[in-house]
């Protein structure tokens, strides 16, 4: 996954979300619940590639980071919570899958 495309698409496929772009800005695409308005993915270009805010478990939050160089601090986000995946190339769809599934969960009201 390297586009803004790719990821809106996968996070679609998820139950009861939808596409939204609040600050009027077509640069900040978030991905958020139905139910409960909360966003588990924000998606925007940053420094010549995609990138995307996910919530993380704490347990986890390191272990992303050190496992890839471009898993960073959550960008403009609360750093103990989120991550921000570089999309450039490095990461695995399969792991980049797996944190926006975590971050979908984390979110989710209906799962606490």
């Amino acid at each position: 996954m390297v586009k803004r495309e790719e990821v809106i698409a996968f996070c679609s496929k998820l139950e009861d979300v939808y596409e939204d772009y609040p600050f009027h800005d077509p640069n900040w695409t978030v991905m958020r619940h139905k139910k409960n308005q909360k966003v588990f993915a924000w998606i925007y270009e940053k420094d010549g590639h995609i990138w995307v805010n996910v919530k993380c478990n704490e347990e986890w939050r390191d272990f992303w980071r050190d496992a890839f160089n471009s898993v960073v601090p959550g960008y403009h986000l609360n750093k103990k919570y989120w991550n921000s995946i570089i999309l450039d190339g490095t990461v695995p769809d399969k792991d980049i899958e797996r944190m926006i599934e975590e971050s979908y969960e984390l979110t989710d009201f209906r799962n606490k």
